[in-house]
């Protein structure tokens, strides 16, 4: 049997999360080594291009590389990919590979990320039927579209999901003149994150564009011989597709967690210092839950590059033994058309919403309240008010409510020295 390999920190996971701690490391002056295993083929890149700018063909994979392996070699930073972390042992500190190799660490840290949600009808499974999570998904889809376009008719695609993802992709296929149908299950669009008032707004901007949205609708089964051939809703409808994309949002990768004994509870749950029930084992990114005090101290399963990489620096700040608890403002932000969301903080912790702006054509901007406190904000082609307004969440701020309507006042006037 090969000697293990022996390293001060184990990344489990290649994708932000676990590629910023590699990198935020090396910045802080970790002189250990650090080695990251990845399921993927690839080094770590960007994900929220995929369902925009590299689903269009706009940029290429090479652009979406957070570091070239060069870059990666002179950080001292190294990398298993293609491979995966099939079981832990916290009480040895060591892990074993799927290829038998086994790495003793120092620190391991689960980056693991998420799946996407399967489909659970009939026919998901056909050919021409893809999830949205990964550069080979997305080449997958664009070899599809390109296929139609080389038979000279528009592709029909169906997306399943209208969330973030979901209403990107349908952004990006009708740029490209494809047909674009959506179907989701809830009353309204972006209905799990937003108010509203912002679900309309983009209703009606993705109408405008071309885009069939069926809310309320429930997907039945999908038809084909071969591959996919239509979606049949719960109504008996039969949408015709030739490409069925599957957006339903993602499960938190667990399951190496759970084996090894780490408590897991819809996500890792982790301190303030992203420290697991198990000790020297970290969690960071899309997998951990973090206390927020934002949310009153509960723990949240955050999906952004943002919460990436604000998680991954408090691991690193651990691992260099200067613990920093997690107090980020949670942000986020979707590109559709020529239309910029920008999103900070909790709003579904808000009991009152206040809108500045134009709700039918933007820039539009809604500011929620919990209490009279300001917890978060979504700005439509709104910069400076996202800017703004992320710094007074952070603060606590609670600004009068004709003030914050008022677009001829400026929300960086609301901020006083103590909040800025």
């Amino acid at each position: 049997m090969p000697s293990p390999l022996i390293r001060d920190v184990l990344i489990i996971g290649g994708g932000q999360a676990g590629a910023h701690l590699a990198i935020d490391l090396r910045k802080k002056g970790f002189a250990g080594s650090i080695l990251v295993v990845g399921q993927e083929p690839n080094l770590p890149y960007e994900r929220p291009p995929l369902s925009k700018a590299y689903l269009l063909g706009s940029i290429e994979i090479e652009r979406l590389m957070l570091r070239d392996a060069v870059t990666w070699a002179e950080q001292d930073v190294e990398f298993i990919v293609g491979h995966r972390v099939t079981g832990i042992d916290p009480a040895l500190s060591n892990a074993t590979l799927n290829d038998g190799r086994t790495v003793q660490f120092g620190y391991c840290v689960l980056a693991t990320g998420g799946q996407p949600r399967r489909l659970d009808r009939p026919g998901a499974d056909l050919p021409g039927v893809h999830g949205l999570r990964t550069v080979e998904d997305v080449d997958d889809i664009r070899a599809a579209l390109t296929r139609a376009a080389d038979a000279g008719t528009p592709a029909r695609l169906v997306l399943v999901g209208a969330g973030y993802v979901g209403l990107e992709t349908a952004a990006a296929a009708r740029k490209m003149g494809h047909e674009v149908t959506v179907i989701e299950t809830q009353a309204r669009v972006l209905e799990r994150v937003t108010s509203p008032i912002v679900s309309n707004f983009y209703q009606r901007l993705h109408r405008a564009h071309g885009v069939d949205i069926r809310l309320d609708s429930q997907v039945a089964r999908i038809e084909g011989d071969t591959r996919v051939e239509a979606v049949q809703l719960a109504s008996g409808e039969r949408i015709a597709a030739d490409i069925v994309i599957v957006g339903i949002g993602i499960e938190a990768e667990t399951e190496l967690a759970q084996e090894a004994g780490v408590a897991c509870d819809g996500g890792i749950p982790v301190d303030e210092f992203g420290r697991t029930s198990a000790p020297r084992i970290l969690a960071i990114g899309d997998c951990s839950r973090h206390p927020n005090q934002l949310a009153g101290g509960v723990r949240r399963r955050l999906e952004s590059v943002q919460h990436a990489t604000a998680s991954a620096e408090v691991a690193a700040d651990l691992i260099l033994d200067r613990p920093r608890a997690y107090q980020e403002v949670p942000t986020f932000w979707s590109d559709q058309y020529d239309v910029r969301l920008q999103s900070a903080g909790f709003a579904d912790t808000a009991d009152e919403t206040v809108v500045r702006g134009d709700p039918e054509n933007g820039p539009l901007t809604v500011i929620y309240l919990k209490d009279g406190r300001m917890v978060a904000i979504d700005a439509i082609n709104s910069p400076r008010d996202f800017m703004a307004g992320r710094t007074l969440i952070r603060g606590g701020a609670r600004p009068s409510r004709e003030a914050l309507a008022d677009v001829a006042t400026p929300l960086k006037s609301l901020i006083t020295p103590e909040r800025g």
